[in-house]
């Protein structure tokens, strides 16, 4: 695949950046794209190795190496190389249905599995992956396609995220009629409000969901299943059910202190600015001077991020935007190496340090990094006002449980700190899904509170009722929650039709 010698020819080359300087001044997407004959000289590096690891989407010492999604890689970026756009879309709509959406916020498994990575840097199949589809797009080719035959049959999917987009996609094609539901205002769950926009512009949804409206998909928002209508409604409406409303149950800080104003969830913290965004029709300069938000205004204010993952650098970027003083993130975990360590060998996921764009942000507007490693909050101080003032921090070290022989982080006695905090974003990830959807559908789930199912499979406890993505699986990526929409759309169908052709 590709050119023979190419991994040898060319070096890798990415799409240019917009500096910190400018894009801060802005909610825009930042990354841009090489022209195509710069791409299809991305796509000559494929290597035509023996094993494609790039491909295998499989679980290696409990992290995933290779795409979920498991697409034909090197044959798409072969079809790049050959400068055969269409057919490169063609290609890799077998296997992926929203390419736009994981081209934009994959962290790139595929590239952290690839052969050439091994000796060199990895081949581009990210940037290839999003011009293959913004090419589609430009040149009239991204149709959803509409059934010539209805079944007869009708589905419910509660949750418009990637779990739910991807497994809607697939059972309209088949000829189901299919009615997603959504509390929020807006289509699209974790893509549209879990992410924000200078990362995926939350227009490039809408063109989706413009073009699955068109196919005959009913989209019905503002509709909160288990509070304005119930399980067994919807169950005595439809043939199938299938639940797709994420891991959104965020982890909390129990610190003395917590019932302080000006301490936020991540997730509702990003919610806001993004809906915010969109209200004012994406004008950036308006939202930045906006005092609307339920925080009032970030401008000289001291923020704490608590979560060292994505979502905590969301936080860091978001807060910068909107004119924070100064964003200090915390991490419990140690500062990972800089280099691939003995213990974590390719094609392993790579355990290594990485500077995200929200750090790269900080590091620009107020000259260090603004990660602290080792160290949580103690306690959260309040003033007469009730009001955030400062956090104290404690640093932690790595010590064995006795008992389990489990190595957590615990405090270290005498390093606490006061740091100066008028908003802390708890960003800690999530403990799974809500309850209130789970009892409303009399749904079993397992100790982590996912809903339960048998291992490999989406048929839940309770009969026509099915569940995917991270309300399945857990907190995880975007890419995951497509590979699940397409797993359950198949379960689905098949015990819909006994067979299945998805």
């Amino acid at each position: 695949m590709g050119k023979a010698t190419g991994f040898l020819d060319y070096e890798r080359k990415d799409g240019a950046v917009v500096a910190p300087q400018d894009r801060l001044q802005n909610f825009d997407e930042f990354h841009k794209n090489l022209s195509l004959e710069e791409q299809q000289l991305q796509g000559a590096r494929c290597m035509a190795c023996g094993v494609p690891f790039c491909q295998a989407g499989c679980m290696i010492a409990g992290m995933a190496s290779g795409c979920p999604l498991h697409n034909l890689v090197p044959e798409t970026n072969d079809l790049v190389y050959r400068g055969n756009w269409e057919q490169a879309y063609r290609r890799l709509s077998i296997t992926h249905g929203l390419p736009e959406f994981t081209s934009r916020v994959c962290p790139a498994l595929c590239e952290n599995a690839c052969t050439c990575g091994l000796n060199t840097k990895p081949v581009a199949t990210k940037e290839n992956e999003r011009a293959i589809i913004e090419y589609a797009y430009a040149n009239g080719l991204v149709k959803e396609e509409i059934p010539a035959v209805r079944t007869g049959k009708t589905i419910a999917i509660i949750g418009s995220g990637p779990s739910g987009l991807s497994a809607a996609q697939l059972l309209n094609r088949r000829g189901h009629s299919v009615t997603v539901f959504e509390r929020s205002d807006r289509v699209g769950g974790l893509l549209r409000y879990g992410i924000p926009n200078m990362k995926l512009d939350k227009r490039v949804i809408d063109r989706r969901v413009k073009l699955m409206e068109e196919a005959g998909i009913v989209f019905k928002t503002g509709v909160n299943v288990g509070v304005d209508i119930t399980g067994e409604e919807l169950l005595k409406k439809f043939d199938r059910v299938i639940l797709c409303c994420g891991a959104s149950n965020p982890r909390d800080l129990n610190a003395p202190g917590r019932e302080a104003k000006g301490i936020y969830f991540a997730v509702d913290y990003l919610k806001e600015v993004s809906k915010k965004l969109m209200d004012l029709g994406y004008d950036a300069e308006a939202l930045m001077e906006s005092t609307d938000f339920s925080f009032k205004s970030l401008k000289g204010k001291h923020v704490i991020v608590v979560g060292g993952g994505d979502t905590g650098n969301d936080c860091v970027g978001t807060s910068i935007r909107l004119g924070a003083a100064k964003v200090t993130q915390l991490e419990m975990m140690p500062m990972p190496s800089e280099t691939r360590l003995p213990s974590n060998p390719w094609p392993e996921w790579p355990r290594i340090l990485k500077t995200d764009y929200g750090q790269e942000e900080a590091i620009y507007s107020y000259g260090s990094d603004p990660r602290i490693y080792q160290t949580t909050i103690k306690e959260f101080v309040k003033d007469k006002r009730g009001h955030l003032k400062s956090v104290v921090i404690v640093s932690l070290e790595a010590k064995k449980d006795p008992n389990t022989g489990r190595m957590n982080m615990v405090p270290v006695e005498g390093s606490e700190k006061t740091l100066k905090a008028d908003m802390v974003l708890i960003a800690a990830g999530f403990l799974g899904s809500e309850a209130y959807v789970r009892d409303t559908f009399g749904v079993e789930c397992n100790q982590r509170t996912n809903v339960a199912t048998a291992e490999g499979e989406y048929q839940t406890s309770r009969e026509r009722v099915f569940v995917a993505g991270d309300m399945h699986r857990g907190q995880s990526l975007v890419v995951w929650g497509i590979a699940e929409g397409r797993g359950v759309a198949k379960a689905v169908d098949e015990s819909l039709m006994g067979y299945s052709n998805l």
